[in-house]
């Protein structure tokens, strides 16, 4: 099977289709940012167009740190953030911040951690359930008109609230745990895939595989010789061209397995025992 290996977010923004999380990026120490440099450096040496990062990851330390390893930024180089949660020092340590105010804020800090004028894709990172979704989505189509923002994307959403997303606002994006192994967002999936929407499977590499479900990948692993997380990076490119995984890590070697698994073809008949395997157990 062959995948197209870029794709046009909104139409218009093209980025290679395996981008990188930069989510583990979040250095304790001195010598721990020297490493988190590098892997972000290395990542845009190999190729990677699309970088993901949020407002939540460090609470603007990974913004800040993206931009200390690859600023003045590289044409072609998107980097990708996500606002709507604030930090509280109760419960889980966040809570939504969807007020058109606040997101107004939250964008002006993100475009001055990663010395941008403009974001090319501002992800929403959670609906605030207190407030009213266009008036969300509003505040962010006015930042896009503004020139703020390039195109506006969504974070952990149902299909039904894609739908009534796009009744308000153009969507380019959304953002939700998928993979192999865990596909409870596969109508998010097709309803991306109806609409040209690019879908940013968060968690992309299946972890605690066990019993058939392992074996069967290590075994198509064998058969492609790549490694089991590169067989299922490409399962993910293979199922629908509107996918674009990106991986996280703060490790450059598995930086470089995994921006591997675009150079993986898997067979048809490979591809439907990865999705067999993954309906067992």
């Amino acid at each position: 099977m062959t995948a197209p290996t870029t794709f046009r977010i909104g139409g218009d923004l093209e980025v290679r289709r395996l981008g990188f999380g930069a989510m583990h990026l979040r250095p304790e120490s001195a010598e721990d940012r020297a490493a988190c440099v590098a892997v972000a450096r290395r990542a845009v040496e190999l190729g990677v167009t699309l970088i993901d990062t949020a407002h939540l990851y460090g609470w603007g330390a990974n913004e800040d740190l993206l931009a200390e390893a690859l600023h003045p930024y590289p044409e072609g180089l998107v980097i990708a953030t996500k606002v709507g949660i604030r930090h509280t020092t109760f419960g889980e340590g966040w809570r939504h911040a969807g007020e058109p105010d606040d997101l107004r804020a939250q964008v002006d800090e993100a475009l001055r951690r990663l010395r941008l004028d403009r974001i090319e894709l501002l992800q929403l990172h959670r609906l605030d359930p207190g407030v009213p979704l266009a008036d969300q989505l509003g505040a962010l189509r006015d930042l896009r008109d503004e020139g703020k923002i390039g195109r506006i994307g969504l974070s952990e959403v149902t299909a039904e609230e894609l739908a009534e997303a796009l009744s308000v606002v153009d969507i380019a994006s959304v953002q939700n745990r998928y993979n192999l192994l865990d596909r409870e967002h596969e109508p998010v999936v097709k309803a991306c895939e109806a609409a040209d929407i690019a879908f940013l499977p968060w968690r992309p590499v299946a972890a605690g595989t066990s019993g058939a479900r392992s074996s069967e990948i290590a075994a198509v692993a064998g058969e492609v010789d790549a490694t089991p997380t590169q067989v299922v990076l490409a399962w993910l490119l293979a199922h629908s061209p509107v996918i674009l995984p990106i991986p996280g890590t703060s490790s450059v070697a598995h930086l470089e397995e995994n921006l591997g698994a675009d150079a993986v073809r898997l067979t048809r008949e490979q591809y439907d025992r990865l999705n067999r395997a993954a309906e067992s157990d």
